[in-house]
C-alpha cells in the first residue's frame, strides 16, 4: 500500500511539473489583433488611415477627441497606479496556486470568502485532484 501511494504521488508530481509550464505558457501568450504587428503596435497602413481620418475632422471635433483621449489616459493611469488593471502574470500565478493550494487560488480570484471558496475547500479535503480541477474552472471563469 505504501509503495502504491508513493508511485501515485510521484506520478502526480510528474504530471504537475509537466503540465503547469505548458498551461502557463498557453495562458501568458499575448493575443494580438489581426491588424497589428509585434508588440501590439499598429501597422503603417492602419496608422496612416487613422491620421488621415483625424486630419479630416474640423477643429472643434479634433479638440473634443484630444480632450476625451486625455481623460481616458488619466483614468487608465489612475487604475494602473491603484492596481486595478489585471495582468497576465496574475493569471499564471493563480494557475500555479490552483495546483499547490486550490482554495487560496479561488479566494484570490473571487476576492471574498463565498460559496465557491467553501466548495473548493471541501473538494480539496475529499481528494486533491477535484479541488485542483474546480479551482482551475473558477480561475478560468468557467464556473
Amino acid at each position: 500500500m505504501k509503495r502504491c501511494f508513493t508511485y501515485l504521488m510521484v506520478s502526480l508530481f510528474a504530471v504537475v511539473v509537466l503540465v503547469a509550464p505548458a498551461m502557463a505558457a498557453a495562458v501568458s501568450e499575448p493575443v494580438t489583433p489581426p491588424d497589428s504587428t509585434v508588440h501590439g503596435q499598429p501597422d503603417k497602413a492602419t496608422l496612416n488611415a487613422a491620421l488621415d481620418e483625424f486630419k479630416s475632422l474640423d477643429r472643434k471635433e479634433r479638440r473634443s477627441r484630444i480632450k476625451e483621449s486625455k481623460k481616458w489616459l488619466k483614468e487608465y493611469r489612475a487604475d494602473k497606479k491603484a492596481g486595478k488593471s489585471k495582468k497576465e502574470t496574475d493569471q499564471t500565478l493563480l494557475i500555479i496556486l490552483c495546483i499547490l493550494l486550490p482554495p487560496l487560488a479561488v479566494y484570490l480570484k473571487e476576492d471574498e470568502i463565498n460559496s465557491k471558496f467553501w466548495i473548493s475547500i471541501l473538494l480539496t479535503l475529499l481528494f486533491w485532484i477535484p479541488g485542483i480541477i474546480y479551482a482551475l474552472l473558477v480561475v478560468f471563469d468557467e464556473v
